[in-house]
């Protein structure tokens, strides 16, 4: 959605109605991850994408329609083998595409969310077309599907409704400002994450050395915490090498939502740093959160290839993978994740 916003803030300065096809449920292969949109101008542009560009060409036609007057509809394309190769792809599948004109007013509405990267989810009812915008914290049932993080079909109250999801990009939360740490906040950074970087040590959390963090705090371990308040669209990761700041930075992000704690070290400090926290008073069970050594089996050894490391089993986490070998995974291979 973030993308559009510029196109469709010049269409509506304009005075021109928009239309919005988006994918709302893919089978098998699919160019392009449920949640993703095509809006069209009365005027006839366009911006976004629902296939990469092998059934644009239909979905605008049907956009058009329906901004002449046309009922929404429920698209179904089957992407042939054939199709599938041109673009890019090693087998068909198949994408359910919805189009409709959506209120100015819930656009707008919703376009200030983003802007100000608030939580929402816009439920629209895939029988009768109705669309409700639902902000965080207004309903509970709302705020679970926010908190799953990713767009789906589902159904609510009997019915087939297709809820997107929208918010923040996520967070990964570096503490110490180590080369690990500049490595990390620069491959997050080209995944679109938000990244913030914290070391109570002022030499060393500065721009000169840490060029790709979108924010760096000065200030010890529940400084920093108070200020992340991470939350569950947030992964934590723990390079200091000191338990002056290990320990307390650990405990406060045990209590924290965040769905990913790692720390660095080998398995022997890990052990020792494991002992500290029990002392602390964290529970056993608590521990299994945490881990450590952070990052996947792949024979990292430079802090470029740890932050891949790292950053990795965060991905595998976030998306309820087990981060193995493809060739050995029995299921899809993207997984939706918002």
């Amino acid at each position: 959605m973030r993308e559009l916003l510029g196109d469709l803030d010049r269409w509506r300065s304009n005075g021109e109605r928009v239309a919005i096809a988006r994918v709302v449920a893919t089978r098998r292969s699919a160019p392009r991850p449920v949640g993703s949109k095509l809006a069209v101008s009365a005027g006839g542009e366009l911006a976004g994408s629902v296939s990469g560009g092998c059934v644009e060409s239909e979905v605008y036609e049907v956009a058009r329609e329906v901004l002449r007057g046309g009922e929404p509809r429920l698209l179904t394309y089957g992407i042939s083998d054939d199709l599938a190769l041109s673009v890019g792809l090693p087998c068909g599948g198949e994408i359910d595409v919805w189009v409709d004109e959506p209120e100015p007013a819930l656009l707008e509405r919703l376009a200030g969310i983003v802007r100000r990267d608030g939580r929402a989810v816009v439920l629209t009812d895939l029988e009768n077309g109705t669309q409700r915008l639902v902000v965080e914290g207004e309903d509970a049932q709302a705020d679970d599907l926010m908190r799953a993080g990713h767009s789906r079909v589902v159904e609510l109250e009997g019915r087939r409704v297709f809820a997107d999801v929208f918010g923040p990009p996520p967070r990964l939360f570096v503490y110490g400002a180590v080369d690990t740490a500049e490595a990390l906040s620069a491959a997050a950074k080209a995944l679109g994450w938000r990244t913030i970087v914290a070391d109570a040590r002022a030499k060393f959390a500065t721009t000169d050395r840490i060029p790709s963090a979108d924010e760096l705090i000065v200030g010890w371990p529940d400084e920093a915490l108070a200020q992340v308040q991470p939350d569950h669209a947030t992964a934590i990761v723990v390079l200091t090498h000191d338990d002056k700041f290990d320990v307390p930075l650990l405990v406060g992000a045990l209590t924290t939502d965040a769905f990913y704690i790692g720390a660095l070290g080998s398995r022997r400090n890990q052990e020792r740093r494991r002992e500290r926290l029990l002392d602390a008073g964290v529970h056993e069970s608590a521990l299994e959160r945490i881990s450590g050594p952070a990052g996947l089996d792949i024979g990292a050894h430079t802090p470029a290839e740890t932050a891949v490391s790292m950053l990795a089993e965060i991905m595998a986490v976030r998306a309820g993978r087990s981060g193995g070998p493809l060739r050995q995974a029995s299921g899809r291979i993207h997984a939706e994740v918002g």
